[in-house]
């Protein structure tokens, strides 16, 4: 690809921040992202998938965002590059819609901790848990 045609696919998807190294730690269940600005983020799996920019998480218009709850222990199986712009992101729950850019991952890691409270806030307000649900058999019959 040549100088020109990078800065027309850069401009076009307007990618204000790339990342200049992308580490999956498997076993820690997190993601790091080395930018070009100089910052690094570190992302808990469970933090990328109950944000992930899916229709399925956020739903098909304003108003319409599914609590994704019970993901504590959710895990990256793979990361997939989508063109230049993004990453798909493969979660062990099977979750792989969400098509994450180097804009939105720079923004979930500059807003972490606000982002992350809101969520805690909002999955005990209605109730729910990290914690997936589990179903015990019942013994009798």
């Amino acid at each position: 690809m040549s100088t020109i045609e990078a800065k027309m696919e850069q401009d076009e998807r307007g990618t204000k921040h790339w990342p200049t190294e992308v580490r999956l730690k498997k076993e820690e269940k997190r993601l790091e992202i080395d930018f070009d600005d100089g910052k690094t983020f570190s992302y808990p799996a469970e933090y990328l998938r109950v944000l992930s920019p899916s229709a399925e998480v956020q739903g098909h218009g304003p108003g319409q965002k599914i609590t994704q709850w019970g993901k504590l222990h959710v895990g990256i199986m793979r990361l997939e590059t989508v063109g230049r712009y993004a990453l798909k992101i493969v979660f062990d729950d099977l979750h792989d819609s969400g098509i994450y850019t180097w804009n939105y991952l720079y923004e979930l890691g500059q807003d972490q901790e606000r982002l992350w409270a809101e969520y805690l806030a909002e999955i005990e307000a209605k109730g729910f848990s990290r914690e997936p649900r589990v179903r015990w058999a019942s013994s009798e019959g």
